[in-house]
Order: structure tokens, then C-alpha cells, then sequence
């Protein structure tokens, strides 16, 4: 069975999204509730849903016009492996905003493969790119 793929904001269970993010992600644990919502609120995200629950999730952030960085890419455990990061990722690609940036970034610490597939490859000029970078900033009081 395929998962049925939105771009519908109003669809978004945004409970779940901050569940998993902040208790089961490896990225964002301890997000606060309201730190999702203002970057779910100011980003291009996808839902996968299955009988009406949603299942999977991921955000993009863009300028709409050359830039994009996909992030917060997950599936539930309870149904991965049956297709649905692929079928996030397809629709990502195929939206009609996203089909034409000049670059396109994410970061993955165990998916490499995965986004390989699509086109994805590793930094072609490392030494170019620089971040802050503050791994515990949720934990933080």
C-alpha cells in the first residue's frame, strides 16, 4: 500500500511531529513544542499519511527560488521500510517550486544511500561550507 503524500499544511499532525522529534529523533531531541510550530509555520513540508494517520513527515527550508535544505525527514517506526521516505522524497522533488533550485542541501548521519539514490551526493567543495553548529542547544535551560 502506497502512502497518500501532502503538502496540505491543515493536514499536519503537529503533535505527533513534535512526539517525534523531541523524544525519538536523534537530531532535535528536547525541541520545544514552540520551536516546531514557528519552523513548520515558516517552511514547505510533506505528510504521509496511511488510513487517515500520518506517518511520516519531512520540511524543507527554502527561498523558493535557488535554495533548499531538506530536513526533519522521518517515517514512524511502525511502518518503515515499506517505501515511504522514498515516496516523501519524490514528492519533494516533483513540486513544482522545488524542481528548479541551484542548490539543494540536507545533512544525514544514517541515510546516505537513501538520498543518494536521488541525486544527493556528498560536498563536492567541503572546505567551502561553514556552520554553527550547537548539537544540545534543546537541552539547554
Amino acid at each position: 500500500m502506497s502512502a497518500i503524500i501532502s503538502d496540505d499544511p491543515a493536514l499536519l499532525n503537529i503533535p505527533m511531529i513534535h512526539r517525534f522529534l523531541s523524544e525519538e529523533s536523534t537530531w532535535a531531541t528536547g525541541i520545544p513544542l514552540t520551536t516546531v510550530e514557528r519552523a513548520i509555520s515558516n517552511s514547505l513540508c510533506f505528510g504521509a499519511y496511511e488510513d487517515a494517520q500520518q506517518v511520516g513527515f519531512v520540511r524543507i527550508v527554502t527561498d523558493w527560488a535557488t535554495f533548499g535544505y531538506l530536513c526533519d525527514l522521518f517515517v514512524i517506526p511502525t511502518h518503515r521500510r515499506r517505501g515511504i521516505a522514498r515516496q516523501l522524497i519524490e514528492a519533494v522533488l516533483a513540486h513544482s517550486d522545488l524542481s528548479k533550485l541551484r542548490r539543494f542541501t540536507l545533512v544525514s548521519s544514517n541515510a546516505s544511500n537513501l538520498y543518494e539514490k536521488f541525486g544527493w551526493t556528498h560536498l563536492q567543495k567541503p572546505e567551502s561550507y561553514m556552520e554553527r553548529y550547537f548539537p544540545t542547544i534543546y537541552q539547554q535551560s
